[in-house]
């Protein structure tokens, strides 16, 4: 309800407000009111849009009243708040009452018109039918390097019949685009010496199409009433918002008539301009019977035609003035489409003329007139034979040749180009752009276009107008355009003379340059490409679907401009995938300087080095994803440049760093390994772009980084020290090593313990550096451990000593003496024939039965675990390889080297030498050491039945204890079968090198036989022992001896004999015995046959006594 009131209220006051102001107008308060043009009487005029200060003004000060000045008054200041006037800048009164204003206002305010930004500033004149912010100029008005403003004139004003009309145009929200800066857009064309605007060039190309027009009959003057009676156009369409649909062609007049208004409120030309051109491109062909209205000179045409009475003020009027004699001095003097020859003198007075002319509007009004009037006819007289010189086989008269002269007919043209785009959307084109193409071909005859420059041309435009408004619609017309453009070899011979016809020189850094007509218009297109290209990574990161066209927008100019003479000189060994390379090279360089700069100000707590290998890698993950699908349609090997390039780049910048790394620090731990990354990365991009033959090729061109060789020799130094550190711990573990068990449950030594520790620090160690690494490191680590225990190994039998040093020497062989045999039986003390060292016997006492158990229990522990660390190692390494697709079958094929049990085949080899030497020893300690007196000295004498073997089961019976009480139980067998082994051969040297001392009968062996047994089964112990079958095995080289000690002296005499007869000691009788063999058997017999034979048959001396 108080909206209605508000709407009422204002039309009260707006009603009140004409009133008042038609009767200070019609009253006598105002001497004289001079009538805008168009008007006769104030009911033609708008008194909504007359200013009440400025008639205020007047009738205080009893002066004249020009309407059209109130006008202005009015429109420059209706966003300005109204002032009393009162002499205090600091009073002013609001435009609304704050208190009775009502609601809110429901629409937005209009946005503020986006200026475009330097470097090259592209002014944006204002509209010519209302200062509304709502109305873009930016695609009407910029021309191919426009710098220059336009002052807004009553004229532009006089379109706006009421306040109805801005009142529906202010009540729509129109979005305004952010425009961009197109100044490297610029066409290569000179600029004009009379100082033309973009403005002029516009209105004069309105003019050109009006006489087109005109030609074909469609130019009719729009009379008065109409105009009253029917809201234009330009409000219709102001009037919606850019999402609401185009205007239909049933609200717009039928045909050419309505086809032109809508392209003069594309391109902002007033009615009243529009009004007078119409009427003076009639009235000049009045008179003029069979003249075509587009054969006539049309500047000079308006000059006569148009008085100075029909313009609303002087300053206008001056201006439109200077337009047409600029257009006249352009196109006639300063780019002729027709050499002048011998009508140069003619050129110089016109140049006069032209200068009389608008030298007249500062004389005094009747000279200037007169003078006015004979310039023009004596212009006339010089300008129409000038312009109706025949040019390109035309009749004279066909063409009047004044616009159609390069480069001003291409600008003109350009002018008439820019109506096609929306005027409230840049970014779309309007409904009607075919019917507005299909009539600017009517001009082609006038400004001399052809269809490759109207190609060209519209190219430009588009191309333009999608870098102003980034509207991808605008890129792809732009790219259909282009492809319309003839080739060389498709154009008619005519027109390629022409285009060669079109010149311009250019004034540069490097003097002046000639350009063709496809060079300067192509080549701004083909750069600016270019230059995105050039750093696409930036350009197209957030809409890199873009690239492609623009891709295609560089492919297309660069095609045509290569056909250019100079340009294909400059161009001939560049080609397409050339060009892209470049743009790659380009982009790459750009995008990683970039990168450069982000990691040198990063704050992150890691080396600069490390952070650029990750950083790079993302943008080579990027470029491979998103840009190289596009690239690699025009170059196939797109993605292979990209990577490669950037695996030089930051080789280039790892390459110091590598080359001085010395020692595994913590920023080679940071670097190499995201420098190896990166290379594999790189590969692994490589290899999946081509086929493998090829990729390797592409591959042994890459520097490599060497970051394996590099970081490989540093981990070898790495576990060259460490493992020094091993051994010097091995030696001190064993050096103070005193071989008791740990525990009852841990019965081996703590050396071996401490050792394992050092080298699963050193294995932890190895695996937590993060560098690459290969085989070899690997290989080297398992030697070093090896070797480490291979060195405890030896360092635990070192200490052992010799088996000789526990077997007494044997005896010389000699024949038996019975007398001998009492003798030393009593003095046995005397005679005992084993010598003991004293130096050897501490030592050999230190190793006790116990201590060499647990010397076994530390080596089977080394051997155990060592398995459990080979297996660890291998695991963690095989975790550690490389997850990359090419490099898996590399890693599998050195992974399967170490999948043996081989590693450790030294340590484990000599540990279990080291522990069959202990068995040995140990059986050997404990029969010939600790046993040796009941064993080795007294079993069997003074005869087999006063002394046998059933005594030493006890004694032997405790010693087998004390072994099993600490051998744990994989061992047990093992050392059990060494103290059976030892057992024999003390039984052995009993039987066989016993000494003189020993007699042995034959009836003995029945009694030898039973001991035998007796040991036997002692070792066997009911199943609880050693395994039957071993010791069957075991024991019967000891039972051969035992039957040969059986059989008769002359049976063992035959069987020696006919050993001997070969002369071979060592070889085989019948008995099955060696002839040593039998003859220590002699040596024991105490009877004479064997004791003759021995002396005569070996010289065998008689025992001492």
């Amino acid at each position: 309800m108080e909206e209605e009131d508000a709407l009422e209220l204002l039309q009260r006051y707006r009603r009140d407000r004409r009133i008042l102001l038609d009767f200070i107008l019609s009253g006598s308060l105002i001497k004289k009111v001079i009538m805008p043009p168009g008007a006769i009487t104030l009911d033609d005029v708008d008194l909504d849009q007359v200013s009440v200060d400025y008639v205020l003004g007047c009738a205080k000060k009893g002066g004249m009243l020009e309407l059209s000045e109130a006008i202005r008054d009015f429109h420059d200041h209706t966003d300005l708040p109204q002032m009393n006037n009162g002499g205090s800048a600091d009073e002013f009164f609001l435009v609304t009452n704050p208190q009775s204003s009502g609601s809110p206002p429901r629409r937005a305010p209009p946005p503020i018109t986006v200026l475009t930004p330097p470097p090259v500033p592209v002014t944006t004149p204002p509209p010519a039918f209302a200062p509304s912010p709502i109305v873009s100029a930016a695609s009407r008005s910029e021309s191919f390097n426009s710098t220059q403003e336009r002052e807004l004139t009553v004229d532009d004003i006089e379109d706006f019949e009421d306040d109805d009309d801005i009142e529906e145009i202010n009540s729509h929200q129109v979005s305004r685009r952010r425009l961009n800066d197109a100044s490297d857009l610029v066409v290569k064309l000179p600029s004009f010496t009379t100082g033309i605007t973009d403005d002029d060039l516009r209105e004069t190309a309105y003019e050109v199409l009006l006489a087109c027009a005109g030609a074909a009959g469609g130019l009719i003057v729009p009379s008065k009433e109409k105009r009253k009676d029917k809201k234009s156009k330009l409000m219709k369409k102001l009037g919606r918002s850019k999402n609401d649909n185009v205007v239909t062609q049933s609200q717009r007049a039928p045909g050419l008539v309505g086809l032109l208004e809508t392209m003069r409120v594309q391109m902002e030309i007033s009615e009243a301009m529009d009004i007078r051109t119409r009427q003076g491109l009639l009235n000049a062909l009045t008179g003029k019977v069979g003249k075509r209205m587009d054969t006539l000179l049309i500047p000079l045409e308006l000059l006569c035609c148009i008085s100075r009475t029909e313009f609303s003020d002087k300053k206008s009027y001056i201006r439109w003035q200077k337009r047409q004699l600029n257009m006249l001095e352009e196109g006639l003097i300063n780019h002729p489409v027709v050499g002048f020859g011998e009508s140069g003198r003619r050129v110089n007075e016109l140049s006069i003329l032209l200068a009389k002319i608008e030298e007249s509007e500062s004389l005094p009004s009747s000279t200037g007139e007169l003078q006015r009037t004979e310039c023009l006819r004596s212009l006339r007289e010089i300008a129409i034979p000038l312009a109706e010189r025949p040019a390109r086989g035309d009749l004279t008269g066909e063409v009047c040749h004044w616009a159609d002269g390069y480069h001003l007919n291409v600008r003109l043209y350009e002018k008439l180009l820019l109506s096609v785009f929306d005027v409230l959307d840049e970014g779309k084109l309007t409904e009607e752009v075919e019917e507005i193409l299909e009539l600017l071909k009517s001009t082609w005859r006038v400004l001399g276009i052809t269809e490759t420059m109207h190609y060209t041309c519209y190219a430009l435009v588009l191309f333009r107008q999608y870098v102003i408004t980034s509207e991808q619609g605008m890129l792809q017309h732009a790219i259909d355009q282009l492809k319309k453009i003839p080739l060389k070899e498709q154009r008619g011979p005519q027109e390629r003379l022409h285009l060669k016809s079109l010149l311009s020189k250019v004034e540069a850094e490097g003097g002046s340059q000639s350009f063709s007509f496809l060079r300067s218009f192509l080549l701004p297109i083909q750069k600016w490409a270019d230059k995105q290209l050039g750093d696409y990574h930036l350009h197209f990161a957030e809409c890199p679907v873009m690239m492609e066209n623009v891709v295609s927008v560089a492919m297309l100019a660069r095609r045509l401009l290569l056909e250019e003479p100079e340009m294909a000189m400059q161009s001939v060994s560049v080609t397409d995938r050339d060009q892209i390379e470049l743009n790659i090279f380009s982009s790459i360089k750009n995008s990683f300087a970039r990168i450069l700069q982000v990691v040198d100000k990063s704050e992150i707590h890691e080396h600069p080095l490390a952070l650029l290998a990750e950083e790079t890698k993302k943008l080579l993950k990027r470029d491979s994803s998103i840009f190289m699908p596009i690239l690699s349609k025009r170059h196939p090997q797109a993605t292979i440049v990209s990577a490669s390039l950037l695996h030089k780049l930051y080789g280039n910048k790892l390459k110091p760093f590598s080359d001085g790394a010395e020692h595994l620090t913590e920023d080679v731990a940071s670097v190499f390994p995201a420098a190896d990354s990166l290379e594999q990365y790189i590969i692994s991009l490589i290899t999946s772009t081509c086929e493998e033959e090829t990729a390797a090729v592409y591959c042994r061109k890459l520097m490599p980084y060497q970051i394996e060789s590099i970081s490989g020799t540093l981990v070898l130094r790495w576990i060259n020290s460490q493992l020094g550190r091993i051994l010097s711990w091995v030696e001190r573990a064993i050096q103070q090593e005193r071989w008791d068990p740990i525990s009852p449950q841990q019965r081996h030594a703590s050396s071996i313990v401490e050792v394992y520790r050092i080298v699963e620090e050193t294995v932890d160690q190895f695996f937590a550096l993060q560098v690459p690494m290969r085989s070899t490191e690997l290989n080297a680590l398992f030697r070093g451990i090896d070797n480490a225990f291979q060195v405890y190994a030896n360092h635990v039998t070192d200490k052992l000593g010799s088996k000789e040093d526990l077997v007494p020497p044997e005896p010389v062989l000699t024949r038996y003496r019975k007398e001998a045999g009492i003798k030393a039986f009593v003095k046995k003390e005397i005679l005992d024939p084993r010598i003991s060292e004293e130096r050897r016997s501490s030592e050999i006492n230190i190793l006790t039965t116990a201590a060499l158990c647990v010397q076994l229990n530390t080596l089977h522990y080394a051997i155990s675990q060592l398995n459990k660390l080979e297996d660890s190692i291998l695991e963690r390494w095989t975790r550690k390889k490389p997850h990359e697709n090419f490099l898996k079958k590399l890693v599998e094929e050195k992974s399967k080297s170490f999948t043996k049990n081989d590693t450790f085949d030294g340590s484990r080899k000599d540990i279990n030498a080291a522990i069959d030497r202990i068995c040995e020893f140990t059986g050997t300690k404990i029969i010939f050491w600790d046993l040796r007196e009941p064993f080795i000295d007294n079993l069997y004498k003074p005869s087999v039945s006063k002394s046998r073997l059933e005594s030493l089961i006890e004694p032997l019976d405790v010693e087998l204890s004390k072994l099993c009480d600490v051998i744990v139980e994989p061992l047990r067998d093992r050392v059990v079968t060494g103290l059976l082994q030892a057992s024999l051969d003390g039984l052995l040297r009993v039987l066989l090198n016993g000494g003189p001392f020993r007699v042995f009968f034959p009836s003995d062996a029945k009694q030898l036989e039973e001991d035998l047994e007796i040991l036997k089964e002692f070792f066997i112990s009911g199943g609880d022992g050693l395994p039957r079958g071993v010791v069957e095995n075991q024991v019967a080289r000891a039972r051969h001896v035992v039957k040969l000690h059986g059989y008769e002296t002359r049976e063992l005499i035959d069987d020696l004999r006919s050993g001997s007869s070969q002369d071979m000691l060592g070889t085989r009788g019948k008995l099955g015995a060696d002839s040593e063999t039998l003859l220590r058997i002699l040596c024991h017999r105490s009877d004479s046959e064997a004791s003759h034979f021995l002396k005569k048959q070996y010289k065998i001396p008689k025992s001492s006594s």
